[in-house]
């Protein structure tokens, strides 16, 4: 019979998780592209293994008082994504870019690392749901701490491997260079949006 904290740490994790960000448009944009899915599904999963052992063994508190760090990451983020923002953008308007988001042209596994590497660790969001979150919940369940904790771990395994290897079942739509200029189009917007959303608290707070 499973533990009731682990099952609540895998609903828990999987509902933060599953909202719409950057860094789960940029694993849905690899598997539609069949191109270093594991690599990409495997670094997102490990580093949210990492953050969530780190926020459900107290690391969160270092975070909760020392905001500054929150402020350094949400300034990073924001000229990453802003950065990345203009690449999906020059891709969806140049005919060159295009040739690259079709598969004509590979990204190196060491450029998609760093990326994926980048859009997790340089997210506040990430501290503030999977470290502080996550973990003051996990603390909370006592003796139930590493099942919630596994549960939630679980979630990201499973979400991530659903988001980046079932992805390539829409490849047949995205055969076509208008289909990518949309989707790239659309990342665009999100990346700003998502910029935008970062960088607010830092001059209204």
């Amino acid at each position: 019979m499973l533990q009731p904290s682990l099952v609540l740490g895998f609903s828990t994790g999987l509902s933060l998780i599953v909202a719409i960000g950057a860094q789960n448009a940029f694993v849905l944009r690899q598997g539609i592209r069949k191109e270093h899915v594991l690599l990409t599904v495997a670094l997102c999963t490990l580093s949210d293994i990492l953050l969530i052992a780190a926020g459900v063994t107290g690391i969160g508190i270092v975070v909760e008082r020392a905001p500054w760090i929150l402020v350094v990451a949400r300034i990073g983020g924001t000229v990453f994504l802003v950065c990345y923002a203009l690449f999906a953008l020059r891709r969806a308007i140049s005919p060159s870019a295009m040739e690259s988001a079709t598969g004509k042209e590979q990204i190196s596994g060491l450029s998609v690392a760093a990326t994926v590497l980048m859009l997790t660790w340089l997210n506040p969001h990430v501290y503030i749901d999977t470290v502080l979150l996550l973990g003051s919940i996990g603390a909370a369940q006592g003796d139930g701490a590493t099942a919630f904790a596994v549960g939630a771990m679980i979630a990201s395994l499973v979400w991530f491997t659903a988001l980046g290897f079932a992805a390539r079942f829409l490849s047949k739509f995205f055969s076509s260079e208008r289909s990518w200029r949309i989707l790239d189009g659309i990342i665009c917007v999100l990346m700003l949006t998502f910029a935008a959303l970062l960088i607010t608290p830092v001059f209204t707070k």
